[in-house]
């Protein structure tokens, strides 16, 4: 183990060099990415198409390369999925990460080329590790096993040429053989598709073996830790584990179930990490333990373009670059990709907390957030604003998410809240004032709507019964990994459903 330590640093050490360069030189790493990724494809369908070349300017892409929804990259999708090839991108592509629909599609198909394996999801792995390190240079993570929560949908064939599945499952399927020596459970139970038998099967596996890390969505990861419990008889995971040190987690925000964390893993030494990954590519990974945001990774074959959210739905939105951002401002997200995603909007909404080094954190979805009444509340405004009613209640949100009720001829609009409470608050009707208070704290356009109940009501909370989201996760056929519940809409769809499906219980 001690050679091991010595090599994992020697590696670690160049790396942090190489994350230096592009915190000190965001634009130059992200011209250079660009450059390489426009000559790479200058081949390919796409490439001719939109006359791509080594002297090609980013303005002039800008111009000439409009921007991409998931409809209008379907086309070419198809064709890949059938076994064409130099589309989008020189390299063959045979690997589709199944991800979650569009407004049109059940399903999205993302391409997955070798070079974003290597150049982006596994680098990313490793930096994770880099970082962790460079910040806890006592740590023991290596000197045990980590164990990854990830999806359940196996390996699937379009063809004989090409496959589909959760992104962890492709990951899985090409991992080296020697990561067998540092992770757990097994890629055969790691893929099974039933969560129910899969964390079964989970628990009796690693229950055994010595995990230092766990990696996953903070919602699905409680579900495990606590079903290990229940089996064990045990009080706290560390009697289970007890040289755990450290959750990764990603996916959703992890300020709901901060305190629960702490509560089912009772250790002042238990670090968290956060990381910014998706079937597109690996984005940001937080660097400093001091603080919530996470830094943009600039090298990992992706160029980046920002959209101000409230500009998004204009015919020809201004973009930006990392050279032109500013703080403290919503942004869409726009990728380029080293598989062939070019100019791809992928739904995800950040806000710039540090410029040289580029940092971010996650406000929301473009799709995700409540807006009827001219609100425009985000994830990240929701999340702080029950945080902060949590503290002053002594409550602990398990799951929740939040819709507009429509005004009528006879009333004013509200929002209703549906939650699930790990630890429920002692007066609801305390929490609702906090939250309500958190909310015009935190958004201006909120508060002026709630201004004298102006356009928008105290909001409803419902205390909904234990169980309800599992339910309607089951009912999905959505149970598991990498799974999550939309928090705010603008439509009652999830909010009627579940409200139906509490009924049962």
């Amino acid at each position: 183990m001690p050679i091991i330590n010595s090599i994992v640093n020697w590696i670690n050490f160049k790396r942090i060099y190489n994350i230096d360069l592009f915190k000190q030189y965001p634009y130059n790493v992200q011209n250079e990415t660009f450059t390489k990724l426009v000559s790479r494809a200058k081949e390919t369908e796409w490439g001719l198409r939109y006359g791509y070349s080594d002297k090609l300017s980013i303005e002039k892409f800008q111009e000439k390369v409009p921007l991409q929804t998931y409809e209008e990259l379907k086309p070419y999708v198809e064709r890949l999925r059938n076994g064409e090839q130099n589309l989008l991108w020189p390299e063959e592509i045979k690997w589709f990460a199944k991800s979650s629909g569009t407004t049109n599609d059940k399903s999205k198909f993302i391409p997955v080329s070798n070079e974003t394996l290597e150049e982006c999801h596994f680098r990313g792995g490793k930096d994770v590790i880099a970082l962790y390190t460079l910040n806890h240079p006592e740590n023991g993570i290596l000197k045990g096993k980590g164990l990854t929560l990830g999806g359940s949908h196996q390996i699937n064939n379009f063809s004989n040429r090409s496959y589909y599945g959760d992104l962890s499952a492709i990951l899985i399927e090409n991992l080296p053989f020697w990561s067998t020596f540092i992770k757990t459970p097994t890629s055969k139970i790691a893929l099974l598709p039933e969560w129910e038998e899969k964390l079964e099967k989970l628990t009796r596996h690693t229950i055994e073996e010595n995990v230092t890390s766990i990696s996953g969505v903070p919602s699905w990861t409680m579900v495990l830790i606590k079903y290990i419990l229940d089996y064990t008889g045990k009080k706290s995971i560390l009697e289970v584990w007890p040289n755990l040190e450290l959750f990764i987690h990603g996916g959703v925000s992890f300020t709901p179930y901060r305190e629960q964390f702490k509560a089912l893993i009772p250790s002042a030494s238990m670090n968290y990490l956060e990381t910014y990954n998706a079937s597109e590519g690996f984005f940001a990974i937080q660097d400093d333990p001091a603080t919530d945001d996470m830094l943009l990774m600039l090298d990992y074959g992706i160029f980046y373009e920002f959209i101000p959210l409230e500009k998004i739905n204009e015919a020809n939105p201004p973009v930006y670059t990392v050279k032109d951002v500013e703080l403290n401002r919503d942004y869409a997200i726009v990728i380029s990709t080293n598989s062939g995603l070019w100019r791809y909007i992928i739904g995800d909404t950040v806000y710039f907390t540090s410029l040289f080094p580029h940092k971010i954190k996650i406000s929301g979805r473009t799709r995700h957030f409540m807006n009827a009444f001219g609100e425009e509340v985000m994830v990240d405004n929701a999340d702080k604003a029950l945080d902060i009613a949590c503290s002053k209640t002594g409550a602990r949100v398990y799951e929740y998410t939040a819709a507009p009720v429509y005004m009528e001829l006879k009333a004013k609009g509200s929002h209703q809240w549906l939650i699930e409470f790990e630890k429920q608050p002692d007066d609801l009707r305390k929490f609702t004032v906090e939250l309500d208070a958190a909310l015009k704290s935190i958004n201006s356009d909120y508060e002026a709507k709630r201004y004298k109940d102006f356009a928008l009501e105290m909001p409803i909370v419902n205390n909904i019964k234990k169980g309800t989201f599992y339910l309607w996760f089951q009912k999905k056929g959505k149970l598991g990994g990498q799974n999550k519940m939309p928090r705010l809409s603008n439509d009652r769809n999830y909010i009627d459903e579940l409200l139906e499906i509490e009924k049962e219980l």
